[in-house]
């Protein structure tokens, strides 16, 4: 773990990130010793820094922290976060403030791949995402959502769980995007109010306009859900998982979803 290029695992108890969720992370798969996606993830988060006025560390240093980290190991999770840094109490921005950066390094979960190959089990949360349009898109530090929507469930046996707005239309998953398939289309969800706007979420999109598969952006319902022909989900550590599951119902894993995950892992930068 490197705290602003130290190697530490200590941090400020004044830091806005600990204090308020004031600030951005990435998640990132690193594979044979170098970071997937790596300058996506990093312009992702200097957009975000951009929109939240936050100082970005700078493209650079924090390039070479992650190609630093991820050398020493063949396969691991690359955590970034990025907080406001640290400040006076109270909600009104500090005059002056520096960003905080840390960098981590997490064992690699073997379940990835297994769950890939033979698809998932999903349910319906009971949690709501608030809608914010400010902060829809942003991968930002404040996951209460997501905690609370994953704790609903202790079943080993599903892996993902499907969040709603307060309109009742499906969103995104606790940890990952969404892709509903109907006959030869892609539909995901638009995310102009919440949601996080995922690395393989915008990769899949790209590899669909290449390979000329149709897609929509729109809103979706619990019964697109339920009449879909192929569902699938996508993060930048799972990649793209089918859904073979849904609430008791039953999917099989279809041609489109094999395909995008076949084009998926033979261009992964």
């Amino acid at each position: 773990m490197l705290i602003n290029g130290i190697e530490t695992d200590q941090i400020s108890a004044n830091d806005r990130g600990f204090q308020y969720g004031d600030g951005l992370f990435e998640t990132i798969a690193v594979e044979n010793g170098k970071p997937v996606f790596l300058l996506r993830h990093l312009l992702r988060l200097r957009r975000g820094c951009e929109r939240l006025g936050i100082d970005f560390p700078g493209q650079e240093i924090l390039e070479s922290e992650s190609r630093k980290l991820a050398r020493s190991v063949h396969s691991a999770v690359l955590k970034i976060i990025v907080t406001r840094g640290s400040g006076g109490r109270g909600y009104r921005l500090p005059d002056s403030c520096s960003p905080t950066r840390v960098l981590s390094l997490h064992p690699w979960p073997e379940i990835v791949s297994k769950l890939q190959a033979s698809g998932i089990r999903t349910r319906l949360c009971k949690s709501r995402l608030a809608s914010n349009p400010s902060l829809a898109g942003l991968k930002h530090l404040n996951r209460l959502e997501q905690v609370l929507a994953r704790a609903e469930w202790t079943d080993p046996d599903i892996h993902e769980g499907f969040m709603l707005d307060r309109d009742g239309k499906v969103v995104e998953g606790t940890m990952s995007n969404l892709f509903v398939v109907r006959r030869t289309s892609l539909i995901t969800p638009d995310l102009d109010q919440c949601g996080v706007e995922g690395i393989v979420r915008t990769v899949v999109l790209e590899i669909a306009r290449e390979k000329g598969i149709e897609f929509v952006v729109k809103a979706i319902d619990v019964c697109d859900l339920e009449h879909a022909d192929e569902i699938f989900v996508t993060n930048s550590i799972i990649g793209i998982w089918p859904v073979i599951g849904c609430e008791g119902g039953s999917l099989g894993i279809g041609p489109i979803t094999r395909n995008l995950i076949r084009w998926f892992n033979g261009r992964k930068e």
